[in-house]
């Protein structure tokens, strides 16, 4: 399995037989030229995971690829002029190309008790072979062996995300949502992982490269 890491919460998953792409957002950049795609999924609908200014390019360039989202991202995309292939929801199960994935979670993580929480689809590929969480930290009940990690965010202390990573033990943890770190509380986050994680190897992934995992 490769993955290549274009930024904060999008990844591109790649098997001999299937090409994910996750969450193409305003915060990334390089997913544009990504072609040959089997699906496309948005956890949510926040800007940082749906750039709406880009997504239906990526659509045109990828004819055959379907397009998945959260039943609260699907009227957004009406408004750029895209219709999802299917509305992810807790308990569905897809398959496309050679991965089956299935969603879990259901509702993003409070940022602030005064902001409702939309849904967010999390994915899980290839029953816990990799697990894009979106902005939630539901542990699935799936063996999970590569987890992309949340780092830091509104809704996101960093005892948290060290619990979840103990709670989900997977064999690889790759950092995402990372935009709003500077460099210096990127290593510190990363630390504090390896330091009080340590069962699971901390991979931080070059931004753009293929990487085997």
């Amino acid at each position: 399995m490769q993955i290549v890491h274009y930024g904060h919460s999008c990844v591109l998953l790649t098997t001999d037989s299937t090409r994910l792409l996750f969450d193409p957002g305003v915060f990334s950049a390089g997913f544009e030229p990504a072609t040959e795609l089997d699906a496309i999924l948005i956890t949510h609908q926040h800007v940082d995971h749906f750039d709406g200014g880009r997504l239906p390019a990526l659509v045109a360039a990828n004819p055959n690829a379907a397009l998945v989202v959260d039943e609260d991202t699907a009227p957004e995309l009406a408004k750029v002029g895209l219709t999802p292939t299917s509305v992810a929801r807790p308990g569905d199960a897809f398959t496309f190309g050679g991965m089956a994935v299935n969603v879990v979670g259901g509702r993003h993580a409070t940022i602030h008790p005064d902001l409702p929480p939309p849904a967010n689809a999390g994915y899980v590929v290839d029953h816990g072979a990799f697990y894009h969480p979106g902005d939630a930290l539901f542990v699935p009940e799936q063996r999970i062996d590569v987890l992309g990690l949340p780092l830091a965010a509104p809704w996101l202390k960093t005892s948290e995300a060290v619990d979840f990573l103990r709670a989900v033990g997977p064999r690889v943890a790759v950092p995402i949502h990372e935009a709003l770190l500077s460099e210096v509380g990127f290593q510190l986050n990363q630390n504090l992982l390896g330091n009080l994680a340590p069962d699971a190897e901390f991979r931080v992934l070059p931004r753009g490269e293929s990487v085997s995992v």
